[in-house]
């Protein structure tokens, strides 16, 4: 994927991004002024995907000037039709739009598609809409509503740090947090630090305990740069370059990389360390059982939090954060108090998404990013997700909207939807993108020429190049923009 580029917008460009943008978002639900929740907390990262395993694009002739994804909101809220306002659709006419569309050969011999009115549920279009599919990333939008559902969009993960009894060791414990960063580890180590002087302590040893996960740290693929091992304790989703998102080199020991650095900012704030940082053998007992049978845990000398789930959710959407949609599975599989590895994260998502009243029949959750092939969703199941996060009765889901890329301008869209006929969606779509070699997705919602929000999911396989599939999926959900 090219690296980000710095656009010099002129005032007329500029406008009428923000003008799209605004139409967009606003139509979806309750944003402020168009602006996503997490964004009102700080800028959107680096344009650049997670689970890309075809081979990089080819040079491509430069692009049309595109708005910055993250301009402030100064156009006022507009608003959609109400419910009741709205034409029902015409599933005859919109099937006339799409079939010939889902028969481009780009998007190879096996394609399902399923289209929803978000606002009454009514399914406007349906190919093999119940018919279970490797869904590559978009996978994602399942994890990311499971979560939001079994934990709310108000939690934080932890990474927390105890002393023993006698004060001569401290525990650096990981919550499962892949975004803890150098500026929170080093505050943390200060606060630390602090607190053991405090009690007069200048000398400790350290160890790190990573017992939250359980099973295997590696994913199936193996060593991958689009996936750091998955550990409770890490850095920077243990990226051993500056980048922020996309693929990287991976340190092959995330928590043991992380306690050394912890270990580091300790002695440089006063407290020696002896000897090289542990691994815990003995933490404390997960509370699994009952609380009796739980051993009383270190009171903690410090701890950090990450942001809000909300904001995390909208990450791991934006930027296909394979990482962090990892670390969301297995916060659901803690929050219904299942193991937090790969089989317990893939059993608590599905049954979060059972008490949602979600058509579940064939699915399989594998795993919580959408690299692993064995995952199955329908594309009948991904338009029954974006609905309920559409329900206005369900905020807390929200942030499943508020994620999904914007077509032609924010994360794995900015570069697409510039080409006719796919420019009549920059703008107006928002989708998930899934790219796996042979299979090709895209689903999310876009805002018709009368106002209604629809929901949208095209899955494709074995396709034969995603230079040809993606643009294929691009006009399919393009051409919804212009119903009315």
């Amino acid at each position: 994927m090219p690296e980000p580029r710095m656009w010099q917008l002129t005032a007329g460009s500029a406008a009428l991004g923000l003008a799209l943008a605004a139409v967009a978002v606003t139509a979806a639900g309750p944003w402020d002024t168009g602006q996503r929740t997490a964004e009102r907390a700080r800028a959107a990262a680096p344009a650049t995907g997670g689970a890309h395993h075809a081979p990089p694009p080819a040079p491509a002739a430069p692009r049309r000037p595109a708005p910055a994804p993250s301009a402030p909101g100064v156009l006022p809220a507009l608003h959609a039709p109400a419910a009741a306002e709205r034409p029902a659709g015409r599933p005859a006419d919109l099937a006339a739009t799409l079939v010939p569309l889902l028969a481009d050969p780009g998007l190879g011999p096996l394609r399902t598609a399923s289209v929803v009115d978000t606002a009454t549920g009514t399914q406007l279009y349906g190919e093999g809409a119940g018919t279970p599919m490797t869904p590559a990333s978009t996978v994602k939008i399942a994890t990311v509503a499971a979560a939001l559902s079994a934990l709310g969009p108000d939690h934080r993960i932890p990474t927390t740090v105890t002393a023993s009894a006698d004060g001569r060791t401290v525990t650096l414990t990981g919550g499962g947090d892949p975004t803890l960063d150098p500026a929170r580890l080093g505050r943390l180590a200060a606060d630390t630090a602090r607190a053991l002087k405090a009690r007069g302590h200048t000398s400790v040893r350290l160890a790190y305990d990573t017992s939250l996960y359980e099973g295997p740290e590696l994913h199936p693929i193996g060593p991958n740069e689009n996936l750091a091992p998955v550990t409770a304790l890490m850095t920077g989703e243990g990226r051993l370059d500056k980048s922020g998102s996309g693929p990287a080199p991976r340190t092959a020991d995330p928590a043991g990389d992380t306690a050394t650095a912890f270990a580091g900012l300790l002695t440089a704030a006063g407290v020696k360390i002896t000897g090289e940082p542990t691994r815990a053998t003995d933490a404390p007992a997960k509370a699994t059982g009952t609380p009796a049978a739980a051993p009383k845990a270190p009171a903690p000398l410090a701890r950090t939090h990450s942001a809000p789930l909300a904001d995390l959710a909208e990450r791991t959407l934006t930027h296909s954060d394979n990482d962090l949609a990892e670390a969301l599975a297995r916060q659901t599989a803690l929050a219904r108090k299942q193991p937090a590895s790969f089989d317990g994260a893939g059993q608590a998502v599905r049954d979060e998404l059972a008490e949602l009243g979600l058509p579940l029949a064939g699915a399989r959750f594998a795993d919580g990013s959408g690299l692993d092939r064995r995952d199955r969703v329908s594309a009948a199941l991904l338009t029954a997700l974006l609905t309920r996060a559409a329900d206005p009765a369900r905020p807390a889901l929200r942030p499943v909207l508020t994620g999904l890329p914007v077509g032609g301008f924010t994360g794995t869209l900015a570069g697409r939807f510039d080409t006719a006929p796919a420019t009549a969606g920059a703008g107006l779509v928002r989708a998930k993108t899934g790219t796996l070699t042979g299979v090709n997705t895209l689903a999310g919602t876009v805002v018709t020429a009368d106002g209604r929000l629809l929901a949208f999911a095209f899955l494709a396989g074995r396709t034969l190049s995603p230079y040809e599939a993606q643009p294929a999926l691009d006009r399919l959900s393009a051409a919804l923009a212009g119903q009315g």
